[in-house]
């Protein structure tokens, strides 16, 4: 969420799916043989498309410049990988509008006689289902339902949705396809982009994203992790004495595609620009590791060991003047830290760029707290000390030091704790910072701070009730 907070909301969501009948694979095959049965070769291949892929959107700017993006490789039960990405176009490639919505994405069957390789691609990769009464075992059903909501309505013009993916065009041609026993039409369509369906010839899933409100939630989808199972062992000679406890399992599928993918040891995920987390901690509580049998004494005084990214950042600002002018959490964008082994050190950057993260604090742990709202408004400190020191006096507290620089001056820090939390913290947790700033922070206005973050605070249920006003 640091690149939502850098360079606004994401522009496009693109799923690619792995195809075992790519020619690169199937010309590969030894005769009787068949994909499932080489997942060294099906990886190798995904991966060649993948890389392809993101030249085509970072390198070749299919989309426009791209300011940054994520991806991630997830893995089917059946096996095959697929991946997540996520694009932020630079101000100037922004989709705005929905003509510019019909450049990059279109939801209908294109003409056999003009297209036919496109066709093709449509009809084997991009249509939905069948899913509906006919087919009650589809997976995508949910309470008797689509839960992608297919088939959609027609619509002859492209529009921007209610905090959703836009309602694309979708004209009514006449035209029924015959395609896995049942007839399916332009309603039927999933997502696509021309260009890359026809080179990459797989499910090829992309969607304009920008109108959506919470992105927050398709960064989560992306990073939700692996599929879990569930799983009861039992004995078959004593089927009424169970326990719960210690029958219970917590496990995964792992098929043989992903263990040839982290054999390899390729990627599973990438960030552009990078995201670095900077740490802070309180004077004398850094982190410190060492060996199970080792001395104390051999560690405590270990200037490498102690060393952090915060006691070198006020390090570099005793001598660096240029370095004074920054804040610890713009840091990152100038210097570049190493942390090799023997010495750890900030290094002006020469080429790159990177985001710099300070941890997330909860206001509940107090000192470390208004440390860290010291280190993001005080520009060039020299040690704990010189954050302390206002006007030459030396405070008891950081939360005194915050108080005396102005930072707790009405409102603003408690705003500006709840606006960085609205970017990526679930709505319960939300709820329940709010909660803790009530009772910890004391803020000066609770009415006006609930009726400002209100629509964030209440987004599952202006969700879950649409019709209804709050």
């Amino acid at each position: 969420m640091c690149l939502v907070q850098q360079y606004g909301k994401p522009d496009i969501f693109l799923t690619i799916t792995c195809n075992p009948r790519w020619p690169e694979i199937e010309r590969e095959l030894l005769p009787h043989e068949e994909a499932h049965n080489r997942p060294d070769l099906v990886k190798r291949v995904f991966r060649a498309k993948l890389i392809e892929l993101k030249k085509a959107i970072v390198q070749r700017k299919l989309f426009g410049n791209v300011a940054g993006y994520v991806y991630v490789v997830e893995f089917q039960k059946r096996g095959l990988p697929h991946a997540h990405f996520l694009i932020i176009l630079d101000s100037a490639s922004k989709i705005r509008s929905p003509e510019h919505y019909d450049l990059h994405v279109c939801t209908e069957i294109p003409d056999e006689s003009t297209n036919p390789h496109l066709y093709t691609a449509v009809i084997n990769h991009m249509m939905h289902g069948p899913c509906g009464i006919d087919f009650p075992s589809n997976p995508c059903k949910r309470n008797r339902q689509c839960k992608n909501h297919y088939p959609r309505d027609f619509c002859d013009f492209t529009m921007n949705g209610r905090n959703s993916y836009p309602i694309y065009r979708r004209r009514e041609d006449g035209r029924f396809f015959y395609i896995r026993e049942s007839w399916l039409d332009n309603r039927w369509v999933v997502p696509y982009n021309p260009f890359l369906l026809a080179r990459f010839d797989c499910h090829l899933n992309v969607e304009v994203c920008s109108t959506i409100k919470a992105v927050k939630y398709l960064y989560k989808y992306v990073y939700k992790g692996h599929d879990r199972i569930s799983i009861a062992l039992t004995d078959t000679n004593n089927v009424e004495a169970i326990d719960e406890i210690s029958s219970y399992q917590a496990a995964r599928w792992i098929s043989p595609p992903e263990a040839v993918w982290r054999i390899f040891r390729f990627s599973l995920n990438e960030v552009h620009p990078n995201v670095v987390t900077l740490q802070v901690h309180l004077p004398n509580i850094q982190t410190v590791v060492f060996r199970p049998l080792e001395q104390v004494e051999n560690f405590i005084d270990d200037e490498y060991r102690t060393t952090t990214m915060l006691t070198s950042f006020f390090h570099r600002n005793t001598y660096d003047i240029y370095a004074r002018t920054l804040t610890y959490q713009q840091f990152l964008e100038h210097y570049v830290w190493h942390g090799e082994k023997g010495s750890k050190y900030w290094t002006p950057r020469q080429k790159g760029f990177a985001i710099g993260r300070l941890v997330y604090i909860n206001p509940s742990e107090g000192e470390r707290y208004y440390l860290r709202l010291l280190l993001t408004n005080v520009k060039g400190p020299h040690s704990f000390n010189d954050l302390l020191s206002i006007n030459g006096a030396l405070c008891s507290s950081f939360r005194d030091a915050a108080y005396r620089r102005g930072l707790l001056e009405a409102d603003n820090s408690i705003e500006q704790c709840l606006e960085e939390a609205c970017h990526y913290q679930l709505l319960f947790v939300l709820r329940r910072l709010f909660t803790t700033l009530l009772i910890y922070c004391q803020p000066k206005s609770p009415r006006l701070l609930l009726d400002k973050f209100f629509s964030y605070l209440s987004e599952d249920f202006a969700h879950a009730f649409p019709t209804k006003k709050t």
